[in-house]
């Protein structure tokens, strides 16, 4: 592996030259040939990166990633079951696209998490399976995303017949101390990153890890971690917000890629771009490597998910890049 904190240029032009001094027989094949074996066994192919302005997220079909799925955490003593069944009824709608264009018309089209919301619970018609009474604080971290879901859940509760009011906290250690005091009712949380929080926080900093891909098995393990903080959690969603591998559209069309595994089958290499520690981590470089048998030959050193990422996948300079699932800018 090469790690790389220029652009691709110099590098290509090195390539031209090299190719230039070579003899016929020893001369790359074109790019997106397919290599062959001496006996002319097909093998994978010499993808090279598509530019285009559109993303495609690459299914992680071998559940890569922790399962960082939507759910709504809720004090023990306010879960009730219309309290429950209210935010049940928005699990059970909410989806990544549906995040992803929640996001989009607060990140980038510039609308108020609460106008968002709005016209999400009207546009799905979502509403509380029973009517209930009383105040609910709906918590919210300090991100736009989280924002919005506790405007919706707090829209969904004020339909059941609660007072509602959503309060902007701030990071996870001060919400849900606040949540477990009873000084908010209700938070949107990530499931597999609130299972590992609560783990570290009961059986120590060096707890082994119980959260995993499978969301049903990542429930499993925080219903006992939630009930002996005093929580309870309802229905996790489809929605995720968790690490993700996107190309461009265009490269997904002229491979045929869809998933991780198919990139693996397709390419025989590629180019990566994400944060600095990527090659370190396990949900990044290592884990491509290591759980889909991907040999990442070019590493960019760019940023998390961020703007220089998707600008690198758009302008071609890698073919792969990572970025956040629930991103406003995959839409």
């Amino acid at each position: 592996m090469r790690i790389r904190t220029g652009m691709l240029a110099a590098a290509t032009a090195a390539t031209l030259v090299l190719a230039g001094c070579s003899s016929g027989s020893d001369s790359p094949e074109p790019a997106g040939s397919t290599s062959s074996t001496a006996g002319g066994e097909s093998m994978a192919q010499e993808c090279q990166p598509v530019p285009g302005d559109t993303f495609m997220v690459l299914d992680d079909d071998k559940m890569l990633q922790n399962s960082d799925n939507l759910i709504p955490a809720v004090n023990a003593d306010a879960a009730s079951d219309e309290v429950l069944g209210a935010l049940d009824a928005v699990s059970a709608v909410l989806t990544t696209d549906d995040l992803i264009q929640l996001n989009k018309a607060v990140d980038i089209d510039r609308q108020t998490s609460a106008e968002a919301a709005a016209a999400y619970v009207a546009d799905n018609g979502i509403a509380a399976p029973a009517t209930g009474s009383g105040s609910i604080v709906v918590g919210a971290a300090n991100f736009s995303e989280n924002i919005t879901v506790a405007e919706i859940y707090a829209a969904v509760l004020a339909d059941a017949g609660f007072d509602t009011e959503v309060r902007t906290i701030g990071n996870r250690e001060t919400y849900l101390p606040a949540l477990q005091s009873g000084e908010i009712q209700v938070v949107p949380e990530y499931a597999a990153t609130v299972t590992e929080y609560l783990n570290r926080d009961q059986n120590g900093a060096e707890a082994a890890a119980v959260a995993s891909g499978d969301i049903d098995a990542t429930v499993a393990a925080l219903e006992p971690l939630a009930t002996a903080a005093g929580l309870v959690f309802g229905e996790a969603s489809a929605a995720q917000d968790q690490n993700a591998f996107a190309v461009t559209t265009a490269f997904s069309d002229e491979y045929g890629v869809t998933s991780l595994s198919e990139l693996a089958e397709t390419c025989g290499t590629i180019s990566l771009g994400g944060p600095p520690e990527c090659p370190e981590r396990p949900f990044c470089q290592i884990g491509l490597e290591e759980q889909y048998g991907i040999e990442v030959a070019q590493f960019e050193s760019l940023d998390p998910g961020g703007p220089l990422t998707k600008t690198a996948i758009q302008q071609g300079q890698v073919m792969v890049g990572l970025v956040f699932s629930s991103d406003g800018a995959l839409g």
